[in-house]
């Protein structure tokens, strides 16, 4: 079962989505807050595996809501849920520890596909917005002339942006914990890349992942 909160501050959005994520067997709703600092203090108490994440909260905005939440409870999955549709507002939401992004534009299979996704320990993004991230303003690769990386590189990728930290990365491939921060350094080098957020945009954009 997946514990689910909510965090909006229309109750009318909150007892939309949850008349939708109430009618699936294999999600829960462990709870509501209407406020930033409501969800700060419930997010304790509920403990939630995944919580869906308004970016416009009313006093502390769903963006350092997320940052606050993560720094003291990595494990937790963090959904941003928003009508902002743009690229600098959703990789300030990545680069806070968000995992997934989903317009609310978006439809109820989208949001429950993230919702799992999450859950499971994989990064989503509607395809909206997973398709503004990879290209653009020119409509051209983002990235550049492709670097090649190699077979465990690639690896070290797709673990690294579903989550895991570099001793879980070592122990899952059988290799130190010192290799996994080389490779880590060789494909930020390689591809020229700064972030967990822009090596996730990457990762979908080879179909490394799905977005």
């Amino acid at each position: 079962m997946i514990r689910v909160m909510l965090v909006d501050d229309h109750k009318v959005v909150r007892e939309a989505l949850s008349s939708v994520l109430e009618k699936e067997a294999d999600i829960e709703i462990a709870g509501h807050a209407g406020d930033g600092k409501s969800a700060l203090e419930l997010v304790w108490a509920l403990q939630p595996q995944v919580i869906v994440m308004d970016i416009a909260l009313p006093d502390i905005n769903g963006i350092e809501v997320t940052r606050r939440i993560l720094s003291l409870q990595p494990g937790i999955r963090v959904l941003a849920l928003s009508t902002y549709f743009d690229r600098r507002i959703v990789t300030q939401a990545l680069e806070a520890g968000a995992t997934g992004y989903v317009n609310k534009a978006a439809g109820r299979d989208e949001l429950l596909q993230g919702i799992r996704a999450l859950a499971a320990g994989k990064p989503y993004l509607c395809q909206e917005i997973a398709a503004m991230l990879v290209k653009s303003p020119g409509g051209n690769d983002e990235y550049g002339s492709e670097a090649k990386l190699g077979r465990r590189e690639i690896e070290v990728l797709q673990l690294l942006v579903d989550g895991h930290t570099s001793a879980k990365i070592a122990d899952r491939l059988h290799i130190a914990t010192s290799t996994v921060e080389v490779h880590r350094r060789n494909i930020m080098r390689k591809l020229n890349l700064h972030s967990v957020a822009e090596l996730t945009k990457y990762a979908i954009r080879e179909g490394l992942i799905s977005a």
